[in-house]
């Protein structure tokens, strides 16, 4: 069994609508929190910045929370703007529906496939495993990591999952032998 894995190569852009100059698509830059404390209450946002005109916006991620109610270590890593929980904040899906953003990953992924030795006993199985949630068409994965057209995979590739529905799930697949289509 072949091992693929799809890699976030950076942060995906957001898609979210800027005030100023209604540009769709902003980005966290270096990633920042900004925590502000009200009495024994804090807000924690998420810091994103448009691409066109640079105008820096806040994605509620904590709203009038009780300084108790936050683990130490999650209060830590908001103020020492932890790039990991940064990657953390800006995939949780609750998060992006409470903000009204959705994920743009043109070009922010990488799959790492291995030498394919096609003198192995076919049909070939290979598994494809995601470290992030990076939705992606299985037909056009398979594509790019075989160097097959779409129609090729469609014909040469045996699945359990729709090759035509995005998913962000780990799958496996069987590549059937040129001369066995059907």
């Amino acid at each position: 069994m072949l091992p693929w894995i799809v890699r976030r190569t950076r942060l995906p852009l957001l898609s979210l609508r800027c005030v100023d100059c209604r540009s769709e698509s902003a980005t966290t830059g270096g990633g920042r929190f900004r925590v502000n404390a009200n009495g024994k209450l804090l807000d924690v946002w998420l810091l994103v910045r448009c691409v066109s005109c640079n105008r820096t916006s806040k994605l509620t991620v904590h709203e009038r929370s009780s300084v108790r109610s936050l683990d130490p270590a999650l209060l830590d890593g908001y103020h020492a703007n932890d790039p990991k929980l940064v990657a953390a904040t800006l995939l949780d899906p609750l998060l992006a529906r409470r903000n009204r953003y959705t994920l743009d990953w043109q070009g922010a992924w990488h799959l790492d496939t291995p030498p394919a030795q096609f003198d192995e006993a076919w049909p070939l199985q290979v598994e494809v495993d995601f470290q992030d949630p990076v939705p992606v068409r299985p037909e056009r994965l398979i594509a790019q990591g075989l160097h097959l057209s779409r129609n090729e995979v469609l014909r040469r590739i045996k699945c359990d999952i729709s090759l035509r529905r995005p998913t962000s799930t780990g799958f496996t697949f069987v590549v059937m032998m040129r001369d066995s289509t059907n």
